[in-house]
């Protein structure tokens, strides 16, 4: 029988922050309620992310509207939290937000102190876009639109995508299977080039 001072493990390491990162940022992955925030999270997350989701019951009939979205079973309902280290010194923290109006004062919360915000839009539903994008104008926060490709999406030229969501020039147009954990990368990887070229965010090699 082991004893209490057992070398024996108790279970999987912990996911510790590398010791040579020296700063970490904030980015939200924001969008309306079922666009793909808690499964991009959890593509790009190096570490097993945390999730707050729950169960869709008969209380939300009539109150989220799952048009199009049969096989949804929950919704996230306070974050997504999830971590990838961009290089040995940087860390990005990642939060994604709550989608439903009802949740407007934590997205608030979660927003404050972000670099940057990846929000993601469904191509089928531009117009439930429109309340996030325009928080992000409001707040000043950087963001670049991620078009989420869903199998049965539509493809739009992106000149009438710009027009659709009403997006000045410098907001770029980036698209995604958020389910491949390779896509989330180059779209990660993308995103904190924009931050780059605005001068928002500098790496330290």
């Amino acid at each position: 029988m082991a004893s209490a001072n057992s070398a024996e493990p108790s279970g999987p390491e912990p996911d510790y922050l590398p010791s040579s990162v020296r700063g970490a940022v904030k980015i939200l992955i924001t969008g309306p309620f079922g666009v793909g925030k808690t499964t991009l999270v959890g593509s790009l997350s190096e570490i097993t992310p945390l999730r707050t989701e729950e169960t869709l019951t008969a209380a939300g009939v009539g109150v989220d509207d799952l048009t199009g979205r049969a096989g949804k079973r929950t919704t996230t309902v306070a974050l997504d939290f999830g971590r990838i280290t961009l290089n040995p010194r940087l860390a990005l923290y990642l939060f994604g937000t709550p989608g439903q109006e009802r949740f407007q004062p934590l997205w608030d919360d979660l927003s404050r102190g972000a670099l940057g915000a990846v929000a993601l839009v469904d191509v089928r539903r531009v117009g439930e876009s429109f309340d996030i994008l325009g928080r992000l104008e409001e707040q000043r926060i950087p963001f670049a639109v991620a078009v989420n490709t869903f199998p049965d999406s539509p493809v739009y030229p992106e000149d009438e995508l710009r027009a659709a969501l009403d997006l000045l020039p410098d907001v770029p147009i980036l698209h995604c299977d958020v389910r491949d954990r390779t896509a989330a990368y180059d779209l990660l990887i993308d995103f904190v080039g924009h931050l780059q070229s605005t001068a928002v965010l500098e790496l330290q090699s």
